[in-house]
């Protein structure tokens, strides 16, 4: 099979005019390693390969071999590389260490990683260079950070001794993985084999802890840093920058001795991924010289963070489109819903790569096109991990677990994101069971794993089990990020669990988020359902930035705890502030004015809504207006606007009246409203026990046996009440009735 192979390639590289007969005269051997090796170095392997094809075998060594694989990973050159590897295993050189190891490099480069690790396995005599070649390879692409530290640990049991190169390259696997206990203990590992003075080695650490959130840990590296090169100062500024820390990044970026295009584009690429997109486009415009990475950060950057239409513009302006740019562009458009537009750019690339395919297999699983999806995969030229989560993910997230657990199965190699896109289908399918069954399976867990449980519980209501795992998440000494904060504290929110919450925004304050907008917004309804709206206040108050659901959550706390006007001046000044109120905005400002009688005012941006911010009303809002007419007893009022609503009214809607009706002793409004409800929704009990508390305010007492005659015929059941007391960090529930 191996020498069809080997064939097939001769065929596609030797031209039709070279014979394939043996050269073997002795005189030209020297020569022969000579010429073939200054071919590699001039870069014309088409010509080396040939020789390399029509030479007889006893020509061949290792010297041969390994020219040809370095010229390979010059190009790039995967089918040249495939052709020499093949050659290799006809001629028996796969003995030799150093072109096993060369052969692995090249596969590692052009980022085929399993036939790489076919190479590696059959090494019978490994070195440290075998084993960083795999290492590097396995962290570097980002895919299998798992395998190299599995790779690293068992290299230290075969009794290889690592060296300062080896270290470099596990180290990104930590921080791909933002495993900080493991790099850590590889840090201590450097320190006690002397490399802690090696600017490469330390470098690495540097932007190890600082894509772990350990900025403090890698400015105290870097410090230790004697002769600091341009790496070191690199990787020191793009880890505040990923770490939103603008201010320090860009008084580092402007100490810098000398600053390259690498510089540059770090800091840019880190701007950019936080969200920090005018400083980035500002860095990107002041570059002295660009190079395509700099187009392809800030065009990601656009895209990553939704101004599609910006990185289109700049997409249009590049003096030569990238891969990575067209990528970038095919998923922005995806995001937006443009999969015309993403796929006449696929179709248009001219040449695409692994991530062309799986970015358009991702983002039509996004779109609920999953048959196109399926349909793209199974054309796909070769696949990675990446490729099946991406499918495994379309299936999840548009309901269909079984055809996701599938393929799940089926996949040559699994990572953590294959288990927690499996977990994430069976969470949004509200599945907690096998979630948790497969979370309690997974070979090892990332922050994103426990994250994504922890909001299936809170999404199904089980907010006690979802406070009980995030300890569990400390105890086995998981950091957890800002998007682990902003699941839980809805879990103390809905328990009313102050203390819980206390603890988990002190745990915040300590992990330096205090500048997330998403995690404050969390915070502040958090403190307010929880009864303590003037530290809500507070939090508001020291926000540096505010966003439309900042305001929104403010509002709503103030108007829910009954502080109508707080709530009503809060929203005036919000308006000057020229932040856009939404419907959430509004539909708060109308409960404030409900829960105070501000019946003229509550017409008035009931009104708004519609005239001057352009928000259609939805059944909430009318509810909401119904229930501020109610209150202030104009119940006939309250009618006649049901009447006039341009969309059919609920049962809640109705409820909501029928409740006015209980509080003024409405019994003909009443009775009127109640067989309404009746008809709509014969099993709700609410209406049964409201229209038999109106009887008894008037002393009507045979109507109410019959009314609870019609409800045991109708087997409606009441449902005994429930509240919650929060005692030593646990949340007890109480039923009327019960103990």
């Amino acid at each position: 099979m191996k020498m069809v192979w080997f064939h097939h390639l001769q065929q596609r590289f030797l031209p039709t005019n070279i014979s394939i007969q043996r050269h073997c005269n002795a005189t030209v051997r020297p020569a022969y390693a000579h010429h073939l090796t200054a071919l590699c170095n001039e870069g014309r392997l088409k010509e080396a390969l040939q020789i390399l094809c029509i030479t007889d075998n006893h020509f061949h060594n290792s010297h041969t071999y390994v020219s040809l694989l370095q010229g390979c990973i010059k190009r790039k050159a995967l089918p040249e590389a495939k052709l020499v590897h093949a050659h290799i295993n006809q001629t028996g050189f796969m003995v030799d260490t150093v072109v096993g190891n060369t052969l692995v490099n090249v596969y590692v480069k052009c980022g085929n990683l399993v036939d790489a690790g076919r190479v590696f396995d059959q090494i019978t005599e490994r070195n440290v260079c075998s084993w960083t070649v795999m290492i590097s390879g396995y962290a570097r692409h980002g895919v299998y950070p798992e395998e190299a530290l599995t790779l690293f640990y068992q290299m230290e049991k075969a009794g290889i001794q690592p060296n300062q190169f080896t270290f470099a390259s596990v180290i990104p696997a930590c921080a791909n993985l933002a495993s900080l206990a493991q790099g850590v203990e590889i840090h201590q590992q450097i320190i006690r084999r002397g490399y802690e003075s090696n600017a490469f080695v330390m470098s690495a650490l540097v932007d190890m802890y600082a894509k772990c959130g350990f900025i403090k840990k890698a400015r105290e590296v870097f410090d230790k840093i004697n002769q600091r090169d341009i790496v070191s100062w690199t990787a020191m500024v793009a880890g505040y920058a990923q770490n939103g820390l603008v201010d320090e990044s860009l008084k580092l970026f402007n100490e810098m001795p000398q600053k390259n295009v690498v510089s540059w584009n770090s800091v840019i690429a880190g701007f950019a991924y936080n969200g920090f997109v005018d400083q980035a486009f500002k860095l990107f415009s002041e570059m002295p010289r660009r190079d395509g990475v700099s187009w392809n950060a800030i065009i990601t950057g656009f895209v990553r963070n939704g101004h599609v239409d910006e990185a289109l513009k700049l997409f249009q302006k590049m003096p030569q489109t990238t891969v990575v740019a067209c990528n970038a562009m095919i998923a922005g458009f995806l995001q937006n819903g443009l999969v015309d537009e993403a796929s006449k750019l696929f179709k248009e690339m001219p040449q695409r790569d692994i991530a062309s395919w799986n970015s358009m297999i991702a983002g039509l699983g996004q779109n609920g096109l999953v048959d196109e999806a399926r349909k793209l995969f199974m054309e796909m030229p070769q696949r990675d991990v990446v490729s099946w989560n991406a499918m495994i993910t379309s299936f999840a997230q548009n309901g269909l677990t079984g055809e996701a657990l599938i393929l799940f199965n089926k996949m040559p190699q699994r990572d953590v994101v294959s288990w927690n896109a499996m977990i994430g289908g069976y969470t949004h399918a509200g599945h907690i069971d096998q979630a948790l069954k497969l979370f309690n399976e997974m070979p090892q867990r990332d922050v994103v794993s426990w994250n994504t449980t922890l909001a299936g519980f809170v999404q199904t209501g089980q907010c006690e089990e979802a406070l009980h795992l995030f300890q569990q998440m400390q105890l086995v000494d998981v950091k957890p990020n800002s998007k682990t904060f902003t699941i839980i504290l809805p879990a103390c929110a809905n328990l009313a669990a102050l203390e819980q919450g206390m603890e988990v925004y002190e745990k915040i304050i300590r992990s330096g988020y205090q500048s997330d907008v998403l995690l404050m917004n969390a915070l502040i309804d958090m403190f307010a359902k929880c009864g303590s709206i003037n530290v809500a206040r507070g939090l508001f108050d020291k926000m540096h930035k505010r966003d439309a659901v900042s305001w929104t959550t403010m509002i709503g706390a103030y108007a829910i705890h009954g502080y109508g006007k707080e709530a009503l001046t809060l929203f005036e000044e919000m308006k000057r502030s020229g932040v856009s109120p939404d419907r959430v905005t509004l539909l708060n400002v109308l409960f404030a004015c409900s829960h105070t009688g501000r019946v003229d005012e509550g017409y008035k941006y009931f009104n708004s809504m519609s005239s001057h911010y352009h928000i259609t009303p939805s059944m909430e809002h009318y509810r909401c207006m119904v229930d501020l007419l109610g209150r202030a007893g104009h119940l006939q009022e309250a009618q006649d606007f049901i009447n006039k609503m341009p969309i059919q009214a609920d049962t809640i809607l109705w409820i909501s009246l029928l409740g006015a009706c209980r509080v003024y002793t409405n019994v003909e409004l009443g009775e009127s409203v109640a067989e309404r409800i009746f008809e709509m929704d014969p099993g709700n009990v609410a209406p049964y026990v409201l229209l038999s508390n109106i009887y008894a305010a008037v002393g009507r007492w045979g109507d109410i046996e019959k009314l609870q005659k019609v409800m045991k015929n109708r087997s409606v059941k009441r449902t005994p009440g429930c509240s919650w007391v929060e005692v030593d960090k646990k949340t007890h529930a109480f039923l009327v009735g019960g103990s």
